[in-house]
Parts: structure tokens; sequence; C-alpha cells
């Protein structure tokens, strides 16, 4: 009789072993990975692809990724290459371009500027065609963790039915939906980084040229960051990043304010004097925040889904995929030896958060004037800049002898910062050259 009970309050098998929330970049990684591997993959994308998606820049180490997924070839028809950042300071009057050629790692001298319509596209249809279940324009509503059954998906499809689905195991990569941070009630801005973004597509703008020509131009201006980011097809992305009050206060509608943005940055604006502004100008919101809960029973959170950190270095679709790379490898594990569960999903969120770590450092301390000077005025001392660079190319696990040289370049972070300290005290601001003129080209 005890028998008969245990079996008749079993839960029912499964409607699949993986049921994976959003077809971006880690949604499609991670149901690639496991469908190759054999599992039951279902996933639910809300658009129908090919759709639009900002952040078109990605970096080095993204292409191992696209190796092991089996698609670079596919994306690098289309991808215009992209050998190297270019530093554009109207508080030094100059340029400063870096090459990933002179990384410390050398096996990663390029990457690639995407659109993303094409890119995900090309990810996802990746996924389908290596055996996962992709359902478009399909949005999951409500996600529920019955105590003694398997998580429960509802979703609805675009002729508004529901259809539900039983998995073994979430993996929930719904960007900046956020479908079960928001439910769990565990997102929350980023304090250090209150930021916003407005962004446009234009043609005709004047790119760098040569080898040059692919490379991402980030430009500081008073209230912020530019990014330039050149397209294969002559498109060319631009946007501002700026703290979130600046949006808010802006008191004019958002191409009056964008185009005024542009104007106020001498460099841009000449880039942009011939170009034609070709797409919505479009702002974004409480652009950087995060999860405290990265994983838990039989879920785990990838990519934007989990944390959006600042833009400037290009981590995103970088972050996004290597997370599930990571998922992928946890969520088998968990299938493979439940009993050992919670110690995998404590590991992936360590290693998720070992890795931003490394990148949100700089990140946060972009806009000090302290940081500015450092990065336009590159100097390869014990071959810090080659450690620098190889971060920036999404080197997040690196050996001791780059880490080393990481610890010194923050320590004269620190003194450069502490060498500033006298102009807070006496209340002089630190002056900055004319911005009339900037040199093209200025190596380190």
């Amino acid at each position: 009789m005890e028998k008969a009970q245990q079996t008749t309050n079993a839960p029912a098998p499964p409607d699949c072993d993986v049921l994976v929330i959003g077809g971006g970049p880690a949604g499609s990684s991670v149901a690639t990975l496991l469908a190759e591997r054999g599992r039951r993959v279902v996933l639910l994308e809300k658009d129908k692809h090919p759709r639009f998606h900002i952040g078109e820049s990605l970096l080095p180490y993204n292409l191992p990724l696209l190796d092991r997924l089996g698609v670079r070839a596919q994306i690098e028809t289309s991808a215009q290459h992209k050998h190297g950042i270019e530093f554009v300071s109207p508080f030094h009057g100059k340029s400063v371009r870096y090459e990933f050629a002179k990384a410390w790692d050398k096996r990663f001298p390029y990457a690639f500027q995407v659109r993303r319509s094409a890119f995900d596209e090309i990810l996802l249809r990746n996924a389908s065609q290596k055996g996962a279940e992709v359902l478009e324009e399909c949005r999951v509503t409500r996600v529920e963790f019955p105590e003694n059954d398997h998580p429960l998906v509802t979703a609805r499809q675009a002729d508004g039915t529901e259809q539900q689905w039983r998995a073994a195991f979430i993996v929930d990569a719904s960007g900046r939906d956020t479908v079960l941070a928001s439910q769990m009630g565990s997102k929350a801005r980023n304090p250090r980084n209150d930021s916003a973004a407005i962004y446009g597509h234009f043609t005709g703008a004047r790119r760098l040229e040569g080898q040059a020509a692919g490379n991402i131009t980030i430009v500081w201006f008073d209230l912020g960051w530019f990014w330039f980011i050149p397209l294969s097809d002559g498109t060319t992305s631009v946007g501002a990043v700026s703290p979130a009050a600046n949006f808010k206060n802006r008191g004019t509608d958002l191409k009056s304010f964008f185009m005024g943005l542009i104007a106020s940055s001498p460099e841009i604006a000449d880039r942009l004097k011939h170009a034609t502004l070709t797409s919505e100008v479009t702002a974004t919101g409480n652009y950087s925040y995060s999860s405290s809960t990265m994983s838990g029973r039989n879920f785990i959170l990838a990519g934007d889904a989990c944390t959006f950190i600042d833009p400037v270095f290009s981590t995103g679709v970088y972050v996004a995929m290597q997370s599930g790379f990571w998922a992928a490898d946890a969520v088998e594990a968990c299938l493979t030896k439940p009993q050992r569960a919670a110690a995998i999903l404590r590991r992936y969120d360590r290693t998720f958060q070992k890795a931003l770590g490394s990148f949100t450092w700089f990140i946060y301390r972009i806009r000090e004037p302290a940081m500015r000077n450092l990065f336009m005025s590159p100097r390869n001392i014990f071959r810090m800049e080659e450690a620098v660079l190889s971060l920036l190319a999404g080197g997040v696990f690196t050996g001791w002898q780059i880490k080393l040289r990481l610890y010194m370049f923050r320590a004269i972070y620190y003194a450069t910062k502490l060498s500033h300290l006298r102009f807070r005290l006496t209340g002089q601001p630190l002056k900055a050259p004319s911005v009339a003129t900037i040199p093209r080209e200025v190596s380190p």
C-alpha cells in the first residue's frame, strides 16, 4: 500500500526537459547546447524573428562561442569586422585607438559588428536545426513552481490562445523583460550606475579609414558618453548613455533631445554632419539593473534576464552568450545529478558574478576623470595595457599573470584619483583643453 501511495503522489512526467524563455543570444545558445546533448528543449520567443534589437557590437571572445555553436561562417558573411576600440575625449582634446591584436592573448585579434535582427535570427534558427522546439510569437505570462511537481509555464500565442508546459527545468533568458526576476520581485536598479540610453541609426556617417573603419568609437561628453558603431550595410548605430535624470528633465521630444545631445558633441556632430537619420529615435530607461536571485530549485537566469550593466565596453551580447554556455552546463549537471543541484547552481552564481565583477570595476569608474586620464594616456608598462585589452576583449577568466597586471592597473588608478584630490579640496575644476580640433589618430 505504501508503494502504491508513493506512485500515486509522484509528479507526472514533464512535457520537456528544459523550457527556455526567450530566443535572444542567451536563450538560443543554451537551447542549442542542451538539444545537442539530447535533451528535450522547448524555446518560447515572444516576437517573430527577424526583429530589431539594439546592442550590435560583439567582443573577440564571442568568436569561439560562435564556433562552438557552428554559426560563425554564416554570421561573418554579413558582419562588419571590428579590430579595436577608439576613445575620443574632449577633455583631453584627442582620440586614442586600441587594437585587439595587441592584447595579451593574441588569438582573438578582431570581433564583429552585427545587425542584431540577422544575428539573433541565425542563432534562433540554429537552435531549431539542432533539435530544440522553437515557438515564436509565444509570450510567457506566468511561471509556477508547485512544491511537489514540475514547474508549470503558461504562455499566450499570437492568436490569443494559451498553452501550458510542465518542464523539469526552466531557463529564463527573456532579456530586459526579466520574466522571473519581475515575478519574484528580485529585480532592482543598479544603484552604482543609474543610467538610460537614447539611440538611432544613420546612413552617410563619416567613419575611420582603412582597417579601423569597423572600430567602435566611444566619445565622452559632459553628461555621459556616445557609442558610434559602423555596420556592414553602411548604417551606423549611434547612441548616448547618460544618468537617467537627464532624460526625465529633457523638456522636449525624444528626437529633438537626441539631436541636441549630438550637437553638444563636436566629434559626433562632425561625423554625422552629412548623415541622415533612418530610424525612429528610441530611449531605454532603467538601463542598468540586476536580480538578487540568479537561480533556484528547477530554474536559472541567464543573460539580461539576470543583469545588465552599462554597455560602454560592448559586454552585453558576450555576457549573454557566455552565461548561456554556463547555464547549459549547469542545467545538464542538475538533470544528471539532481541531488547535487544546489551546489551546482551556487557554482553557476559565483561564476556569473565573478565575470561581471571583472567588467564592472572598470564600468563603474569609466566616467571618472582618473579613469579617463589612464585610457587617454596608455602606457604598456609591465604589459598592463595588454592585460586590460585582453579583459576588454572578453577574457574574464585569465591566468595569474594578467590578473596581477589588472591589480597593478587598479593601484595606478587609485593613485591617479588621489592626485586629483587637491582640485576637489580647493574647488578648482580640472580644466579641459579646447575641443575645436581633435586629432584623428593618436596611437598608444
